[in-house]
């Protein structure tokens, strides 16, 4: 497979796809025209319109100005803009998936969010040995967030728990890359009475 291939695999892989949104669009565009269709198929054949004949409607419309209030364009312009600025970011902006792109020489590796977060916890548990239990990883798309829970008495050093996380991150060179934060909570050990 060429490079240029693999780059459109691993895209297609990483971005979900605004077929859906596409798709609502152009079925409510299609039931306008089909309504409109309708209504003067109706007007052409004298039989009664649905909701209102197609005379009618151009005349409302362009009755509008003077029988409405400025404020009712106003708050229609606004929900149309609105609207409209909804579908053109959900056709422009492409739509992320909880995967990441993994380096591996000449080959394509897309990992979920998931797995990166789980082998980055097990390698943290063996490393520092503290529990698996105790260690919670969150991956999003530019971050990757580390908690750790030691139990009382455990001594923690967070500088080492930090090395090893981006140490490890590091070695998955990840794509999009990723920032890391690495927290240490320890349990309350004063007892409330």
């Amino acid at each position: 497979m060429t490079d240029t291939v693999l780059r459109t695999v691993v895209r297609r892989e990483t971005h979900s796809p605004r077929t859906v949104a596409m798709l609502v669009v152009v079925v409510l565009l299609l039931l306008a025209l089909a309504y409109a269709a309708v209504e003067i198929v109706l007007n052409l054949t004298g039989a009664q319109p649905l909701l209102v004949a197609p005379g009618e409607a151009l005349q409302a419309v362009v009755a509008a100005p003077t029988a409405l209030m400025p404020v009712a364009f106003i708050v229609g312009g606004v929900v149309l803009a609105i609207l409209g600025l909804i579908v053109l970011v959900l056709a422009l902006k492409p739509g992320r998936l909880s995967k990441h792109e993994m380096a591996w020489g000449e080959r394509a590796v897309v990992v979920d969010n998931g797995v990166v977060a789980s082998a980055l916890a097990t390698h943290l548990s063996n490393e520092s040995g503290i529990a698996r239990d105790d260690i919670v990883v969150g991956v999003a798309h530019r971050s990757v967030d580390v908690t750790v829970r030691p139990p009382v008495g455990i001594p923690v050093d967070e500088g080492q728990l930090r090395r090893i996380v981006e140490e490890e991150i590091t070695a998955y060179k990840l794509t999009p890359a990723v920032r890391t934060h690495v927290r240490v909570e320890r349990p309350d050990t004063k007892e409330s009475r």
